[in-house]
């Protein structure tokens, strides 16, 4: 474990450290290229001097210098490519690294945890779940059972006391006026008959239904 730990703190430390060696010498590149530059439109700067002077010799030779600077801007442009890429590389493969020692840590967790794990042990211990849930079962059946004098009694025969009393409950409501009798007597006004009050179908049904019970 000491070994893995120390060779993966090596192992980063390498690749900063490269990091920072790119990072440098890709800023000592793009510093030489800006003093190129600067050198080449000096150049060219002479060149129009030289010409103004009717001096063509130097003034040639000024080009030509600006040409070798622009060479050597062109072959820096590559050094700095070829950083760059060499960058994103390591980057890559740095993170390639890391997934890949993730993977393994879990795996190896992952392993350490089946031999915890047995399947003779977990059969095992699903098998006394099952019967602690059935024995709770049994006792709460027990415990709803009847005792005492309820253990006595004839489920056939409350059935039956049950239906005798819906039976009697339903002729109550048979017998029982269709409408509730006035609380005082109707004033007959003028000679005129009181208005008998509309029953509904169902209250009129009930009234001859109990005009027959009554015969």
């Amino acid at each position: 474990m000491f070994t893995r730990m120390f060779g993966k703190s090596k192992q980063e430390t390498n690749a900063l450290t490269t990091m920072d060696k790119l990072n440098e010498t890709l800023e000592m590149l793009e510093k030489k290229e800006n003093v190129l530059q600067k050198k080449a439109s000096g150049e060219v700067e002479k060149a129009k001097a030289s010409t103004r002077a009717k001096n063509k010799r130097a003034a040639i030779q000024c080009l030509k210098r600006k040409r070798l600077y622009e060479q050597q801007i062109e072959q820096l442009g590559n050094f700095q490519l070829r950083i760059h890429d060499q960058m994103i590389l390591l980057e890559g493969a740095k993170a390639t690294t890391e997934t890949v020692d993730a993977l393994r840590t879990g795996a190896a967790v992952m392993k350490a945890m089946q031999k915890k794990m047995n399947i003779d042990d977990v059969d095992k211990t699903m098998d006394e779940i099952n019967e602690q849930t059935e024995n709770m079962k049994q006792i709460q059946e027990a415990l709803a059972t009847p005792i005492g004098a309820a253990a006595d009694f004839d489920e056939d025969e409350l059935e039956a006391e049950l239906e005798e009393l819906e039976g009697a409950e339903l002729e109550e409501q048979l017998l029982q006026p269709a409408f509730a009798a006035p609380a005082a007597p109707v004033q007959v006004l003028a000679g005129r008959v009181p208005a008998r009050p509309k029953l509904t179908k169902e209250e009129e049904e009930l009234a001859a239904l109990q005009e027959e019970m009554a015969l």
